[in-house]
């Protein structure tokens, strides 16, 4: 039972382990999105600063409205592309280069 115990502890504890970017080492057009959300806009999409549902359940879990996700541009792309950071309301930082298969958590 114990067994079992410290393997969910140790599962718990990883589960939203998340791998880490430094923003310095991001593209270009994703510092350049960290700023303007930081600012507050402009930005160049209507659906940017919407509601992330966190539907891939990739992110910690928490309440509808807490995460709000925006584009990162990609040169070349005429559609909004894949790259997004999404945004914590306690500030957390998450990039995703795949269109939410996957996260890293960035650190400013």
């Amino acid at each position: 039972m114990r067994l079992l115990a410290g393997l969910f502890l140790l599962w718990a504890s990883s589960a939203f382990a998340f791998s880490e970017i430094r923003a310095v080492d991001l593209p270009t057009e994703a510092r350049a999105t960290i700023v303007l959300i930081r600012k507050g806009g402009p930005f160049a999409y209507p659906r940017d600063g919407v509601a992330f549902g966190n539907r891939e359940k990739l992110l910690p879990a928490r309440e509808r409205g807490w995460y709000r996700e925006f584009t990162v541009k990609t040169p070349g792309e005429h559609t909004r592309g894949a790259r997004r950071i999404v945004e914590g309301r306690d500030g957390t930082l998450y990039y995703s280069d795949d269109h939410y298969r996957s996260f890293k958590r960035i650190l400013e």
